[in-house]
């Protein structure tokens, strides 16, 4: 009977030492990538976004993928997005933002100690334009930064002959317009002072 009596005192000891099996407890939602992750809540359409877990098992492992399911070229079924994740104490976790085509979704989500089937949402992905990124390969300015001079123009360059600095053209001898026509003058000068010299030695 005694010893009967510690068999028996000792079986709960036993089972309580025993880890607790991980069951079908929590629940995942769909979250705006702007959405507190406390929320408990799901969010069907969205554009930027996030899986967020909640009330699994403490350190619960959970996989999950996301496939393509209407309203988009992808066949339906294509698997889009997938990943994985530990939960933290509380059974609470979430991935990283994401974002998808415009279309229809579905998230299926499984985990261990996974008793029935897997945990599944059907959302709907839908950014509103101006939503997207820029146009890849296209760069924008430097704030402040100009672009390259611009290059001078052919009519800014100097005319030949044209004296724009107040000085005498010259002619193709090197010697300038003004001075030919300054000597040419005194030369006709000098040649009628002669011609009234001669004609007054022959008067006399």
């Amino acid at each position: 009977m005694t010893a009967t009596a510690l068999t028996a005192l000792a079986a709960p000891a036993a089972h309580a030492a025993l880890p607790a099996a991980k069951g079908d407890n929590g629940t995942v939602k769909i979250h705006e990538a702007g959405t507190g992750q406390e929320l408990v809540k799901n969010e069907p359409k969205v554009c930027d976004f996030y899986l967020a877990a909640f009330t699994f098992d403490e350190g619960q492992k959970a996989n999950w993928e996301i496939q393509a399911w209407a309203g988009n070229d992808l066949e339906k079924g294509t698997v889009v997005e997938s990943g994985s994740l530990t939960l933290d104490e509380e059974g609470h976790g979430r991935t990283e933002d994401m974002r998808l085509a415009d279309g229809q979704y579905k998230l299926f989500w499984t985990f261990e100690g996974e008793k029935g089937k897997a945990k599944h949402k059907v959302f709907k992905s839908a950014c509103e334009p101006g939503e997207t990124g820029p146009t890849p390969g296209e760069t924008k300015p430097t704030p402040g930064e100009t672009g390259p001079a611009p290059e001078p123009s052919e009519s800014a360059a100097p005319v030949p002959g044209d004296d724009t600095s107040g000085n005498l053209a010259e002619t193709g001898s090197g010697a300038p317009v003004g001075a030919l026509a300054a000597g040419a003058a005194l030369l006709v000068g000098a040649g009628g002072y002669l011609l009234a010299r001669r004609r007054t030695a022959t008067r006399g």
